[in-house]
């Protein structure tokens, strides 16, 4: 059985494909199925050691933005889709997969046209409240539709759609406590705030979090996910913040944190600061509190939308990129750790939206499309 997998080179698209594709080859083991073929179909692989580990065949495909704005750039960017869509086409035919799964995004677009082409079967896959242009197109002749957000269906065919949530890797799906403190270093009864700013990091976050570390670490221990390309201004910039304060050790930052470090901070967590990309369902996946700083909706209307769309279940609050300051930060960071009453109804809404069977489900579906065609 041979399945295409495609989306555009962020995390937001790749993470969610290598779930799918680990209960794929979970799925195939258990059906005793001799030979499962995968590939990736994007404009980068991303993260080559995910690839590697899946055993998922990387193939460069190239789609054209088209801005919603007038540019110049878009005049560009149809040609560029228009060359992607040719030379997908031959690469997706020599191929010929059983089944096409698509994340959405103008780099799977020529995949899609491809599949749509040829009569394979597709099934895509909605991470935001609202869909994107490419999704909606494609949800016209998907097999099957699975959305993150409920709020998502009103924008496809409801005959085609699941609320399957979306889909969390195994390596990171459950929190470690055992031996998290030790792996971490870090006090066993002093609460943790757990900062995520996304793969990249969040400038922003950081830079406002700096500011309040002096106060933060007099009460708390600091788990900060600085993003690689932030990590050495940040670490530099916090020694000189928090100079000779006692408590300085409790201020843990780190550029990048492997499945094994995230699941053990998930752990031992208390409350999470964090974006609003596809993170906020492994925090859901976590059952922990958090405060959200989207994006602003001047950059990404989808992240604003989808953090509003979350703190409407209970499970975080919310903070506009624009209004972050040192001071507010720490008034809602200190008002939920002394709210414990808070903090569980918060935990409970959070699993509530979590759905740790995503992968699965949709693992499941693409197999039911894909066998028969196989045939």
């Amino acid at each position: 059985m041979k399945v295409i997998f495609t989306g555009g080179g962020t995390g937001g698209h790749f993470y969610p494909i290598i779930a799918v594709a680990e209960e794929l080859t979970v799925l195939a083991q258990e059906l005793k199925l001799l030979e499962m073929k995968l590939y990736l179909f994007s404009d980068s692989p991303y993260g080559e050691k995910f690839l590697f580990d899946n055993k998922i065949t990387f193939v460069k495909s190239t789609g054209g933005k088209m801005r919603r704005y007038f540019s110049i750039l878009n005049f560009f960017g149809l040609f560029k889709t228009a060359w992607g869509v040719i030379t997908t086409f031959r690469k997706v035919f020599k191929i010929y997969p059983d089944v096409v799964f698509g994340k959405g995004g103008y780099v799977s677009f020529p995949t899609l046209v491809a599949a749509r082409l040829l009569g394979i079967p597709v099934i895509i896959h909605e991470s935001d409240s609202e869909p994107g242009r490419v999704n909606l197109w494609a949800g016209k002749f998907a097999k099957k539709i699975a959305i993150s957000y409920p709020s998502a269906a009103e924008f496809f065919p409801k005959d085609k759609v699941a609320y399957t949530g979306n889909p969390v890797r195994r390596g990171i799906r459950h929190p470690l406590t055992s031996g998290a403190h030790e792996f971490l270093g870090l006090e066993e009864d002093v609460p943790v705030i757990f900062i995520l700013g996304g793969s990249q990091g969040a400038k922003i976050i950081n830079d406002t979090l700096l500011q309040t570390l002096p106060e933060l670490v007099q009460k708390y221990q600091i788990i900060h996910q600085t993003g690689r390309k932030n990590y050495k201004e940040v670490v530099e910039t916090s020694g000189v913040v928090l100079g000779d304060n006692q408590f300085k050790g409790r201020y843990k930052p780190f550029d990048y944190l492997n499945d094994l470090a995230m699941s053990m901070a998930a752990g031992v967590a208390d409350l999470i600061v964090s974006r609003a990309g596809s993170v906020l369902f492994e925090i859901a996946a976590w059952g922990i509190p958090s405060i959200i700083v989207p994006i602003s909706p001047e950059v990404s209307h989808d992240q604003h939308k989808n953090a509003f769309h979350y703190a409407r279940t209970g499970a975080c609050t919310v903070i506009d990129e624009n209004n972050l300051s040192p001071h507010i930060l720490i008034a809602e960071i200190t008002r939920l750790i002394e709210a414990p009453d808070e903090l569980k109804k918060m935990s409970e809404a959070a699993k509530s939206f979590g759905h740790p069977d995503a992968a699965r489900k949709i693992a499941e579906e693409i197999m039911r499309l894909g066998l028969p065609h196989e045939k």
